[in-house]
């Protein structure tokens, strides 16, 4: 989530697609967190407030999100903490195009040499570093830069991405940002197998003069969305922002499985969503 008075700046003393973005909410976000296995060979190696995913397998790996570009050394170490290597990523995973989540793909791409998939909205944004103009929180003079990425290829809704035996399922979801995207697969652990979601963000945030309820085609768009995370095979969750399915907590109480997460994480965006439409009729 990015809150619409944010104030970005380009730190001059950082080497290119690692220069640090800061903002109100970027040093609490890249606070370093621990990595953790969530379950058989999926690991949370991102940061305090911003999500990141590794999952492993015999012929490669992929890595889901790269936070913000400050953030990518401390992913690439939470991946190497775990016994693996930053170099084995065969493909980067993006929920969607903004700095805190795009930020550090551009340096872990370096790193990897891995290419990243997107929806086409997002890898459109993705190559342009910076956001789509369609972007509720675009605005001329915020137009949330982050690093550029060279290769970047598209996905369609429901596509599968496939290394030895894992498949990885693009879902089109976007509202929060266009060209949103989670992402599910079957992650097995001594045979017992779990449906993990990497959910994107759908928080109904923009820039101040933008009104959802005056674009009913995205609006329209937004609910499907959300309909959608409703309806998953969701054994885990991960949201983008850990703190919007209390991934955390979960963890130190030993709940992270719950079928109902991906419903109660669904359901909260709605009723964020219809208060917002509801402020936005009393103006």
């Amino acid at each position: 989530m990015i809150g619409a008075l944010l104030m970005l700046a380009l730190s001059p003393a950082a080497a290119s697609d690692e220069k640090p973005i800061h903002c109100g909410n970027c040093a609490g976000w890249n606070a370093p967190h621990a990595p953790f296995k969530l379950h058989g060979n999926s690991y949370y190696v991102g940061t305090e407030g911003l999500s990141a995913v590794l999952i492993t397998t015999p012929k490669g790996h992929f890595l889901i999100d790269g936070g913000l570009p400050q953030s990518a050394k401390a992913i690439a170490a939470n991946v190497n903490a775990l016994g693996f290597d930053i170099k084995d990523v065969k493909w980067l995973l993006s929920s969607h195009a903004h700095f805190d989540h795009a930020g550090g793909l551009a340096a872990l791409q370096r790193m990897s040499g891995a290419p990243v998939l997107a929806a086409a909205k997002s890898a459109e944004a993705l190559r342009s570093g910076r956001a789509s103009p369609e972007d509720p929180q675009y605005a001329p003079d915020n137009t949330m830069p982050f690093p550029v990425i060279g290769n970047v290829q598209s996905v369609k809704d429901r596509q599968q991405i496939t290394l030895a035996d894992v498949h990885v399922t693009a879902h089109d979801t976007p509202g929060h940002a266009p060209g949103g995207n989670s992402w599910s697969w079957h992650s097995c652990d001594s045979g017992h197998c779990l449906t993990i979601v990497y959910a994107d963000s759908l928080t109904a945030v923009s820039e101040p003069d933008y009104r959802f309820s005056d674009h009913p085609d995205y609006l329209t768009a937004f609910r499907q969305s959300i309909d959608k995370i409703r309806v998953l095979d969701c054994d885990i969750l991960v949201s983008a922002h850990p703190e919007f399915s209390n991934l955390f907590e979960r963890t130190k109480t030993h709940s992270l499985i719950d079928a109902t997460n991906c419903r109660k994480y669904a359901d909260a965006a709605e009723e964020r969503l219809d208060r917002r439409l509801k402020q936005e009729r009393s103006k």
